[in-house]
């Protein structure tokens, strides 16, 4: 489990994080969200123990990252992809990272299989890698110490949409057999089809968060009739919101008092649904539409 509580960074007169506060729970995926500059690598950073917070604090496995014995063991960590060796191969950077973890040395075949890179590309330098490959090998070294968490940070990009894929698939997997996953990408289609949860920033602070479900859940209901122009009128004297839409009419009635207005009024309905979600990309835009892009990225 990671629980960030009242997480705030300040640079200089710049409040990059202010009071952020979240749980991301074992079994389940966390999509972390927000526009460039919302501040959700600092926080990621302060969760990973690399960026010290100005006040509030974060604990991961019930501990603070820094006092992790062995932090690679239990917490699987991608933040940026391209910093690695690039002097070293692929495989030479999975051996050392094995040794300092104390694992065997067969763990470097079994990630490397696990994340598609072949033998030739383990056996190439890091500096002559595509962003794929070098996304592939990041995983790889954030899955090789089996860890309880992974915090990753656009763990997709570069991938190809087979790549991208076979990462949804990885994540639901770990996910479902109890692992705790933080997941910071821009692909919002992706998180949408993968995460549990969600935490959306903006300007430093948390504009939202919940279950997926909860928060894509839309209330109210959708229809059409044969007179709309008087069922809508009904509603309206009834109390009810009602406003138009391409596909008809939508109202903060429910099904049944839809159902009911149209009765009183001698409407016949032709179509009545409830109220289909834009998404979350509709949600995000909603969110985020009063913050924009911060001058300072954080």
């Amino acid at each position: 489990m990671i629980q960030a509580t009242d997480l705030t960074k300040v640079y200089g007169r710049h409040r990059a994080v202010d009071q952020v506060s979240f749980t991301a729970r074992p079994g389940r995926v966390t999509g972390f969200l927000g526009p460039n500059g919302a501040g959700k690598s600092t926080t990621m950073r302060m969760i990973c123990g690399l960026t010290l917070p100005t006040s509030g604090s974060a604990t991961v496995l019930g501990q603070s990252f820094r006092d992790l014995p062995n932090p690679g063991r239990h917490v699987g960590v991608l933040l940026d992809a391209s910093a690695q060796h690039k002097g070293r191969t692929g495989r030479e950077t999975l051996r050392l990272a094995c040794g300092l973890m104390g694992l065997p040395p067969g763990r470097v075949d079994e990630v490397l299989d696990l994340v598609s890179l072949t033998p030739k590309e383990a056996a190439g330098r890091t500096g002559t890698y595509s962003l794929g490959m070098r996304q592939r090998l990041g995983i790889a070294l954030a899955l090789l110490g089996e860890p309880e968490v992974l915090i990753l940070d656009e763990p997709v990009n570069g991938l190809d949409p087979t790549g991208i894929r076979w990462m949804r698939d990885l994540l639901r997997s770990y996910a479902d057999d109890g692992g705790t996953v933080l997941l910071s990408s821009h692909l919002l289609r992706e998180v949408e089809a993968v995460a549990d949860d969600l935490v959306i920033m903006g300007q430093g602070r948390v504009l939202a968060q919940g279950s997926t479900e909860e928060l894509l859940a839309v209330p109210g209901t959708e229809f059409t009739s044969l007179d709309d122009t008087r069922l809508a009128t009904a509603l309206e004297n009834a109390g009810y919101d009602v406003s138009r839409t391409d596909a008809g009419l939508t109202t903060s009635a429910g099904s049944e008092e839809v159902g009911r207005a149209a009765l009183q009024a001698a409407v016949v309905l032709v179509r009545l649904q409830p109220s289909t979600s834009t998404g979350l990309e509709g949600l995000f835009f909603g969110t985020t539409a009063q913050t924009g892009r911060e001058e300072i990225a954080a």
